[in-house]
């Protein structure tokens, strides 16, 4: 039995093709869709560990695929995005996506992120500590996290983002610094990523964004969290 499976999503069949023996011949169950409505079927039907997902698709977009998996899943979801579209890149991670490439791409870059991505979420499933800040509570061992007794779903990314800040309240990080610290890698192209991902982080624990609690922006640096234990 594989270890991963994947679902690829892309109208391209070349791109899914290649993508598709490239993660074959790293153990994943591969299973594929050329389009939006067919992404979310196999998506149902097969319940992989990771959705890559092309933004531009018939019938349904990447956006809208992505939003709509977000509503009922936490599967990972890596982007498949044009290299200048900066700003789709960023409505794609603010409705819930966890990373991006952009193309032309190496398929080996393609996997190694959707590894990067499937180690995040079992190292935070593997820690046994429970973190309480008033009503917010954050349990690394089962990836949950409750926000005035309502569970609070987050993807990976996000939830890695926030419990790297959470373990270490008054920690001014910096963007670079929690990209290598949730992505194993940093470089300057995707310090705006986070940016969006604490956006939704905010929304979704109810963050004020203009006197958040927990999420605070140290301007011109980063992030801290400013949270208490209890």
């Amino acid at each position: 039995m594989a270890p991963y499976s994947v679902v690829i999503v892309d109208d391209d069949e070349k791109i899914v093709r290649l993508l598709k023996a490239y993660f074959e011949k790293e153990g994943f169950a591969v299973f594929t869709a050329y389009d939006g409505l067919a992404a979310l079927t196999a998506v149902k039907d097969h319940a992989p560990d990771i959705v890559v997902l092309d933004l531009m698709l018939p019938e349904l977009d990447g956006w809208e695929v992505c939003r709509r998996l977000r509503q009922e899943s936490e599967v990972a979801i890596l982007m498949l995005t044009a290299r200048d579209e900066e700003s789709d890149r960023l409505v794609g991670l603010e409705l819930g996506a966890d990373d991006y490439v952009a193309k032309p791409f190496s398929p080996r870059e393609v996997v190694a992120r959707a590894r990067a991505i499937l180690r995040r979420v079992g190292r935070a499933t593997n820690k046994a500590d429970i973190l309480r800040f008033g009503l917010l509570e954050i349990d690394s061992l089962r990836h949950q996290v409750v926000f005035n007794g309502n569970v609070v779903e987050l993807t990976p990314t996000e939830f890695k983002i926030l419990e790297l800040l959470a373990k270490k309240p008054g920690q001014v990080f910096s963007r670079l610094q929690i990209v290598d610290a949730v992505q194993g890698y940093a470089f300057e192209g995707f310090e705006r990523t986070i940016d969006a991902h604490v956006k939704n982080l905010r929304r979704k624990i109810g963050d004020n964004p203009k006197e958040p609690r927990y999420i605070q922006t140290v301007y011109g640096i980063g992030y801290k969290f400013g949270g208490e234990y209890e």
